[in-house]
């Protein structure tokens, strides 16, 4: 009888182990953890993209935010609490980083290209800082970097026949390669974010 207890409970140990794995790999991406699990190990976060600037209407792609680290934050315009939050710390960052938030790029990204059009997303994303790169574009251009940066989003029909967007919360850290170096989660201490930040701006030697 223990011999038959003990079967159950390995058998049901490994399955909270597995849920628990698939969780996380489900997961990660909210959460903005440094790490996504795939079968086949580590995935990476980051890839190519081709998006609209908002603010000078021009095409630009991963190589155009190349060469010096970049921050990006993945929110929509009509995002009552999280989106303009972050975009006040974004804000504080930048003028506490003084001379050195040149050295960082900046984006704000949409993950609802329906109606954050490339006008929308400029006059909301320029209220807080015209360095705040506003990027935009076509439902499959959003698809894609949302794809290659981890991210989540999800499209949440209200009872009014509206929608909002649940999304990921994170501040996507990229080094000057455009490879992945950590995140700043959503109100994190703003001393670890700056500290963060300035750890990325030494990536760039």
């Amino acid at each position: 009888m223990n011999t038959v207890r003990i079967i159950r409970y390995v058998a049901w140990a490994a399955v909270v182990v597995l849920l628990g794995v698939i969780g996380y790999v489900s997961f990660a991406p909210m959460l903005g953890l440094k790490e996504t699990i795939t079968n086949q190990g580590v995935a990476s976060i980051g890839g190519p993209f081709t998006l609209v600037d908002a603010s000078t209407g021009e095409t630009v792609t991963e190589a155009d935010f190349k060469g010096k680290p970049s921050a990006y934050f993945f929110g929509f315009t009509f995002c009552p609490d999280v989106c303009p939050t972050t975009l006040a710390e974004t804000q504080r960052w930048l003028q506490e980083l003084g001379p050195d938030a040149d050295k960082i790029n900046f984006a704000f990204v949409t993950v609802d290209p329906e109606r954050d059009t490339a006008e929308v997303l400029r006059d909301y994303v320029g209220v807080f800082d015209k360095r705040i790169h506003p990027l935009t574009g076509s439902r499959e251009q959003i698809d894609e970097i949302i794809r290659n940066y981890r991210v989540y989003a999800r499209k949440v029909p209200l009872d009014d026949g509206d929608y909002t967007m649940d999304h990921s919360a994170a501040v996507y850290l990229m080094k000057p390669d455009n490879t992945f170096f950590g995140t700043i989660a959503y109100g994190e201490n703003p001393e670890n974010a700056m500290a963060k930040l300035r750890r990325l701006i030494d990536t760039a030697g």
